[in-house]
């Protein structure tokens, strides 16, 4: 399983659709939304990061366990950290990042003015304008952490605007 992330607005889920590829394309947070759906009525993906912690950590886990059982070549589509009203929380905590068979770990990032657009010309989604700089350091620090403790190897690859042939084909490489 290759394990990919990203700032919301950075294109990790365009550079992924792009890419050209026999792996199968999962996206953790359509995982996590169907149960939170259903358990906790929420309506759209963009309440997700709101409801209480310990009820996302449930998620979480519900959501690793079952990927945890998946064979084959696995690319997973999902974010470093989430922002969160309680602050900023991690998306792979280790205890679940251990369940997974992780080969790599990338992080898909961009300008953070260009995140900061790509938002807000995004008309189908209600995100958060929050600090996009402090969010990508942030990104970057538990990337660092996930390979130290997974001992899987970190790659970065920015999606430049205007370049998203470059980002995919960097990716692409990493697949060979």
């Amino acid at each position: 399983m290759i394990i990919v992330m990203g700032l919301p607005g950075a294109g990790k889920s365009t550079v992924l659709k792009s890419l050209k590829t026999e792996y199968e394309i999962l996206n953790w947070g359509d995982l996590m939304f169907e149960i939170e759906k259903r358990e906790f009525g929420i309506q759209n993906r963009d309440e997700m990061r709101k409801i209480p912690i310990d009820k996302q950590k449930w998620v979480q886990e519900m959501v690793a366990k079952a990927l945890s059982k998946m064979t084959g070549k696995i690319l997973l589509d999902t974010h470093c950290s989430v922002s969160t009203p309680s602050g900023y929380f991690p998306g792979l905590p280790f205890n679940l990042l251990n369940l997974l068979p992780v080969e790599a770990l990338v992080l898909i990032t961009a300008n953070p003015s260009d995140v900061a657009k790509r938002r807000v010309a995004d008309p189908t989604r209600k995100r958060d304008q929050d600090d996009v700089a402090l969010h990508d350091q942030m990104n970057k620090s538990y990337l660092a952490a996930y390979s130290a403790f997974s001992g899987a190897p970190a790659v970065i690859i920015e999606n430049k605007e205007g370049k998203l042939e470059d980002a995919v084909a960097k990716l692409h490489s990493l697949l060979k």
